[in-house]
C-alpha cells in the first residue's frame, strides 16, 4: 500500500535556493488562478531551449511546440467552444463561455505536441512518449525557477481530433499537454505526496 505524507507547509513550497531544494518543493500553480505577466520573449526562448534537453533515445526529437499568446488564445478558444457546442448542443452560453476562455486563463500557453513514430525500427513508441513527458517536466521546473506560475494540463479538447486539426496538428500527432504560464494570482497549498519508501523494493 502506498503511504502518503501530508505535504509541505505553504511557506516551504517552490524554494529556489538551490536546484535540489526546488525539485523537492516544486508545486504547480493553478491555471484558473493565473494572471500576467507571462514569460517574456527571452524567457520563453530559454524555457523551450531547456525543454529540448530532455532524454531522447535515438535523437528522434519526437515533439514540437505550439505557442498561444495574445489574440491566438482567443482564436483557439473559439475553436474549442464551437466544437463543444457541436458535441453538446444543449449546453447554455455560460458553459460555452467557459470553453471559449480555456486558452485565456494564462498569458501564455505552450502546447507540447507528441510526434512519436509508432513503427520505428529501433526506438519503441513508449520511449518516445516518455521523452515527451520529460520535455513537459523540464518546462515546469524551469518556469518555477524563473518565478513563473506553471501548470501542465490537457482537457477534453486535447483528445478531440477536430480541435487538434484546427490548431495545426497532423493526423499522427497528439497533444502531450498544454502548459499554462503566467503569474499566480494566488498560491497553491501542497497536496499529500507519496512516501517513496512505501513503493520501493530492492531486487
Amino acid at each position: 500500500m502506498v503511504e502518503l505524507n501530508k505535504g509541505l507547509a505553504f511557506e516551504a513550497l517552490n524554494d529556489r535556493s538551490d536546484t535540489l531544494t526546488l525539485l523537492e518543493t516544486r508545486r504547480s500553480a493553478s491555471a484558473k488562478a493565473m494572471t500576467g505577466p507571462g514569460p517574456s520573449e527571452a524567457q520563453l526562448d530559454q524555457l523551450l531551449n531547456i525543454a529540448v534537453r530532455a532524454p531522447d533515445h535515438g535523437k528522434l526529437t519526437p515533439w514540437r511546440f505550439i505557442v498561444f499568446e495574445g489574440d491566438a488564445r482567443e482564436r483557439a478558444g473559439k475553436i474549442v467552444a464551437e466544437r463543444y457546442h457541436e458535441l453538446h448542443p444543449g449546453h447554455g452560453e455560460e458553459t460555452l463561455e467557459l470553453q471559449r476562455n480555456m486558452f485565456s486563463r494564462a498569458p501564455c500557453v505552450v502546447g507540447v505536441v507528441s510526434t512519436a513514430v509508432a513503427d520505428h525500427p529501433k526506438i519503441p513508441e513508449w520511449e518516445q512518449l516518455m521523452s515527451v513527458g520529460a520535455v513537459c517536466q523540464n518546462i515546469l521546473i524551469a518556469a518555477t525557477a524563473m518565478q513563473l506560475g506553471a501548470q501542465w494540463i490537457s482537457g477534453w479538447f486535447a483528445y478531440d481530433r477536430r480541435v487538434l486539426t484546427a490548431i495545426g496538428l497532423g493526423e499522427d500527432e497528439r497533444i502531450a499537454g498544454f502548459i499554462y504560464l503566467g503569474t499566480p494570482a494566488q498560491l497553491q497549498e501542497d497536496r499529500p505526496r507519496p512516501v517513496a519508501a512505501s513503493m520501493t523494493t530492492r531486487f
